[in-house]
């Protein structure tokens, strides 16, 4: 059993210092991370612009004996090839700069509540297993509230998902629209 003079609360300052931690590497994740879902998005559009294009040349090429269209075809699928490795790249660099947070957030945490904790170490008001217990609580605490920088890259996978659906239906629902119309259209001229 432990007695009350022996057990020790952990100081409220790691509480402002973990809050203010995690809302910094919070920032650091939006800053580094701010033009990923676009990347995923133009990464997307370029696959499947490719897609079309390689399908394009293979129709092409199986039904035409006229090697000028082949050609042009070739040429357009180069250049679409080429487009689909610039976005790869991009978004390479934008996963390492956000892999570059996560993981030197979770390199740091450990780091910062050692130095948060260490004037009171020195000082002589917490022991070393006090500090260790501390630093472990900074640590955990600190996992909590660290949901974006965790989960920034499957977020920007889904907005970029969400997005693309939601400009499908509202294509859809143009082309739904402009059917209306042009039968409205058709019906007044015919009567």
């Amino acid at each position: 059993m432990i007695s009350r003079s022996s057990a020790r609360r952990i100081p409220g300052y790691l509480v402002v210092g973990v809050i203010i931690y995690s809302t910094a590497m919070s920032g650091l994740m939006i800053l580094f991370g701010h033009r990923l879902t676009g990347v995923i998005e133009h990464m997307n559009q370029t696959e499947a612009e490719f897609r079309a294009a390689a399908d394009a040349f293979r129709a092409e090429s199986s039904h035409a004996n006229n090697s000028g269209s082949i050609a042009d075809k070739r040429r357009t699928l180069r250049n679409k090839l080429q487009g689909v490795l610039t976005a790869w790249r991009q978004l390479l660099w934008q996963l390492v700069r956000t892999t570059l947070v996560s993981h030197g957030n979770l390199l740091l945490a450990p780091v910062v509540a050692w130095i948060l904790c260490v004037p009171k170490y020195l000082t002589g008001a917490m022991t070393l297993g006090e500090l260790t217990q501390s630093a472990a609580a900074f640590v955990t605490v600190q996992g909590a509230f660290n949901w974006l920088v965790d989960n920034y890259q499957r977020l920007a996978d889904w907005r970029s998902s969400a997005h693309r659906v939601a400009t499908l239906l509202l294509a859809l629902d143009k082309v739904e629209a402009e059917e209306k119309s042009g039968q409205i259209a058709s019906k007044a001229t015919s009567a």
